[in-house]
This record gives C-alpha cells, sequence and structure tokens, in this order.
C-alpha cells in the first residue's frame, strides 16, 4: 500500500512541478524536507499523532515551512495530512526525487570507502561515471570503515565492489570451497 501511496502522491507532485516548470526547485525542497525528516524523525510522529487536529497540524506546517518551502509544497503537505497519507511522506519525497531526476538527466551515485576522500577522489570518480552514463551524476561519500581499504560505487542497480573485505570474502568462500585461490 505504501508504494502505491508513495507512486501516486510522487508523481502528483511531479507533474505539477514539471507543469509549473519547478521540477529542479520542488528536488532541492524535497531534498532538504527528506534530510531533515531523516535527522529528526519526530515530525513524522506528529503528522501522525491522533491527538492532534488536522488543523493544528496544518498550522504547524504554515509555521514551520513558510520561509523554506514554496506555497505548492506547503499546500501538498497539508493534502497528505488531509487524506492521511502523512505516514508515507519520506517515500513520496523519495519517489518525487527519482522522478525528477530522471527529468533533468541526473542520476545518483554512492560512493562507500573506509574512510572520507578527498574531493578530487571523488571528482574523478564523478567525471568517469558522467562519461560511463551520460548522465549528471550526484555523488555521496558514505563511511564504512568495515570495508577496509577501497571503495564500492552504486549507481542505480550496478554495484562495482573493488574494497579489500570483499577481496578477503571471495578468498575465505574459496578457501572454504577447498579452491585454489
Amino acid at each position: 500500500m505504501s508504494n502505491e501511496v508513495a507512486e501516486r502522491y510522487g508523481g502528483g507532485l511531479f507533474e505539477l512541478a514539471k507543469e509549473n516548470g519547478t521540477v529542479g526547485e520542488k528536488k532541492l525542497q524535497a531534498q532538504n524536507l527528506l534530510k531533515a525528516l531523516q535527522k529528526d524523525p519526530s515530525f513524522i510522529v506528529f503528522l501522525r499523532a491522533v491527538k492532534v487536529t488536522r488543523d493544528e497540524k496544518r498550522a504547524v506546517v504554515d509555521r514551520a515551512f513558510r520561509d523554506v518551502l514554496d506555497a505548492d509544497m506547503i499546500r501538498f503537505l497539508k493534502l497528505l495530512i488531509d487524506k492521511d497519507r502523512s505516514y508515507c511522506l519520506k517515500d513520496i519525497l523519495k519517489r518525487y526525487i527519482e522522478l525528477a531526476n530522471m527529468e533533468l538527466g541526473v542520476q545518483e551515485a554512492t560512493v562507500y570507502s573506509a574512510r572520507e576522500l578527498k574531493n578530487e577522489d571523488l571528482e574523478r570518480i564523478r567525471k568517469a561515471l558522467e562519461k560511463k552514463t551520460g548522465k549528471e551524476i550526484v555523488l555521496t561519500n558514505v563511511i564504512d570503515p568495515s570495508l577496509i581499504a577501497g571503495i564500492k560505487v552504486t549507481v542505480g542497480n550496478s554495484v562495482t565492489d573493488i574494497t579489500t573485505k570483499r577481496q578477503i570474502d571471495s578468498l575465505k568462500q574459496a578457501l572454504l570451497k577447498g579452491g585454489r585461490v
């Protein structure tokens, strides 16, 4: 049910943004709102609270977001409150961002590394991915000390894993199977 709701409402928001020519602006707003919700999920808890009336929730949305979201996004949040769909807000925002990225020719990619990569290294990776995909790449570096060394890059469903952890795991599997390395 949640995926259907995210698809429907995320798609609706995307169509509205497309009609208004604000796909990029709304994408930025959706990304910022999603980051805030992931950092502090208490707003979702508030929106789902049964003892808080819809009018109170709508008033909080007005006060909290009037300076950071455009009128369409505020109306959209109020619509989710009115239709009792605020429990899907994160998924709706993610779906909107996916649709906006497709429209704007942007591909998100994640580079996992044992330590934070230098800006020059990230830029080289980004350029290589842009050349490979033919799309603008938005790159995120995620730190995962368990990787030991090397990097793992995900672009959509594609994963390139050149980490020491993967090499050790492969070696371990080969030895456990009695095979040669």
